[in-house]
């Protein structure tokens, strides 16, 4: 572990932390940290978690990955180029998001101001459990050491006074480690970083700041406000100004509710089959509802995304009569949304389902139908869930989604079911 406080541009000890009420926690390689948590073996080697196609995008490497230059985002082929010796997994969202919901369970253990950025990140508000657990750099130091011990990876904290200065702080000590910066050094350890370091600059804006020679956030806070303004735009400027003299008022947001929930998949080459879109679309509406389940959420909009081969996109939405979490209700609208593009053939590079307009599973009422059976799609989802949780993910999915052909078909097939689990019974769905 790395434990340092900026001051001067060097680290040193023993910071002063009064004022630092905000903690920014962000795990080390999250995706690929947990796949070595679950495979030993790997600890110390190159491994990539992403699609292993012509058209697979990394989403997560080891840094022993990351030293060849690879990154996340980045196209399949090109990690491989740049790091042939690297172990590639697949993406295992249900894992990752079961690791996530401990280190978000721990952080709301130490106090109610957690606002998640990501699965596997947040900012912590820590001022009201300074009483209880110490102050802000030994709560830090405290919450590193617990993820290390009940989830088996690592994390990077920044410790400052404003949410703006946690992110870049916990971004500055990666990986595993800690960085507080006191008030009395904010504008030091600001004004030595480059532009791009700054919420709000991305390349074009990072060009625009190039042209009026500002490389630095301490030439950008030292450039009058109006000429900021005129080059980038009155908002924009003002911003930018702010947060260059370490200015930021947003407080932790305890809460936000996700407003979404889909998935969508590359193929490995364009396609042009109906059958092999319907088929993925399957794929796609079944992992959609499995994540709405997850998340104790109802869909009121189902969404496709179709991308062809010259990247063209079209969207298709339709608002459904009523919310649901059933997998084969959100299917019958993506295919019919699809179906009614009358394509005809076209080759798709992409397709993808969203769930939106997403209420509570808790507060939403439930449509009795006339002559309904008692039990049906939705209670079927819920012993699929209940076996993917026991016996892992894929463990209960529709037969058209089996390949008969598959390895791991033909080695189930022989082996019969796991042990301890019976054939499905239409009384327990």
């Amino acid at each position: 572990m790395v434990e340092h406080q900026f001051e001067f541009g060097v680290f040193v000890d023993n910071p002063d932390d009064h004022n630092c009420r905000f903690l920014h926690v962000d795990m080390d390689a999250f995706f690929a940290s947990v796949e070595v948590r679950r495979r030993p073996e790997l600890r110390g080697k190159p491994v990539i978690v992403g699609g292993d196609g012509n058209r697979g995008v990394v989403t997560s490497a080891t840094y022993e990955a990351r030293a060849c230059g690879v990154h996340s985002a980045m196209p399949m082929g090109r990690a491989r180029r740049l790091c042939p010796h690297a172990v590639i997994v697949p993406g295992d969202m249900r894992l990752y998001a079961e690791a996530s919901a401990g280190i978000m369970a721990l952080f709301r253990s130490i106090t109610p101001l957690v606002e998640p950025l990501s699965l596997d990140e947040a900012f912590l508000d820590v001022a009201g459990a300074r009483r209880r657990l110490g102050n802000p750099r030994e709560i830090a130091v405290w919450i590193r050491a617990r993820i290390e011990d009940e989830q088996g990876i690592t994390c990077s904290v920044g410790v400052a006074s404003t949410k703006f200065v946690a992110k870049l702080a916990s971004t500055c000590c990666k990986p595993d480690g800690l960085l507080v910066v006191p008030d009395d050094t904010v504008i030091r350890f600001l004004h030595a970083l480059p532009v791009s370091a700054l919420w709000g600059v991305g390349a074009k804006t990072e060009e625009q700041l190039t042209r009026l020679g500002l490389r630095s956030v301490g030439q950008v806070a030292h450039t009058p406000l109006p000429t900021l303004q005129r080059a980038l735009g009155p908002a924009l400027g003002a911003h930018l100004y702010a947060l260059s003299w370490g200015r930021d008022e947003r407080v932790v947001v305890p809460h936000e509710p996700e407003k979404s929930i889909g998935s969508e998949e590359t193929f490995c080459s364009d396609v042009d089959d109906p059958a092999v879109i319907h088929r993925e679309l399957l794929r796609l509406s079944e992992r959609t509802a499995g994540r709405l389940r997850s998340a104790g959420a109802l869909s009121r909009t189902v969404s496709i995304k179709v991308r062809f081969h010259d990247f063209t996109t079209l969207t298709r939405s339709r608002t459904l009569r009523s919310p649901t979490d059933v997998g084969q209700e959100i299917f019958e609208v993506a295919g019919q949304l699809y179906d009614a593009l009358g394509l005809d053939r076209a080759r798709i590079r992409l397709v993808g389902v969203r769930a939106e307009g997403l209420v509570p599973a808790a507060e939403a009422p439930v449509q009795l139908l006339l002559g309904a059976r008692d039990r049906g799609w939705r209670h079927a989802d819920q012993a699929a869930d209940r076996a993917a949780r026991r016996f892992g993910a894929g463990t209960v999915r529709p037969a058209t989604l089996i390949d008969p052909l598959s390895p791991s078909t033909r080695s189930a097939r022989a082996a019969g079911p796991p042990e301890g689990m019976r054939p499905a019974d239409d009384s327990q769905l």
